[in-house]
């Protein structure tokens, strides 16, 4: 039985799940600090997580990261379901960027200096939709007809030679 992964899924499983990784385990001993303000930023985009505590918001983070970092790397979980995680994880990031007033140029997509840290993440965007791409891609080795017939041929060559032995 093989891994549900291909050769060609590999990198990108690992580049991002490394990144992401790293950043989970970055964040999970935060300081009061540095909760309040990933907390803040968070909850100024998306406004119904000013109810969670920001300690409790960065844990919770810290822990999503390291689970999507860990399902990205380890090549047992199924690419599609790697990648939808990815890609809803990812969304969320791009929405800060989108969101988040002075990230972006007035009427562009292009990053301030202050948007640039957040842009990168569309780089995990489009891995997410590529690998749920993948998954979907039929793993079997398609046969064509012409191969068929020849597989067919060839099984019945080898039917006659075995029946003729047979009947020696």
């Amino acid at each position: 039985m093989g891994l549900p992964i291909t050769l060609s899924e590999i990198a990108p499983r690992i580049s991002a799940g490394a990144f992401i990784l790293n950043s989970g385990l970055s964040k999970r001993g935060a300081d009061a600090e540095t909760a309040a303000g990933v907390h803040g930023f968070a909850a100024g985009t998306y406004p119904f997580l000013k109810s969670v505590p920001p300690q409790q918001f960065v844990q919770g983070l810290a822990t999503t990261e390291i689970v999507l970092g860990a399902a990205l790397l380890t090549p047992f979980v199924p690419t599609f379901v790697a990648g939808a995680a990815l890609t809803a994880f990812s969304s969320g990031l791009l929405g800060l960027y989108l969101r988040t007033p002075g990230m972006r140029k007035p009427g562009s997509l292009a990053p301030t200096e202050q948007g640039l840290s957040i842009a990168k993440d569309s780089w995990l965007v489009g891995i997410g939709i590529g690998l749920m791409t993948r998954g979907l891609i039929e793993r079997r080795p398609r046969v064509t007809v012409t191969k068929a017939n020849k597989l067919a041929r060839k099984q019945a060559r080898q039917a006659a030679r075995e029946a003729r032995r047979t009947s020696r």
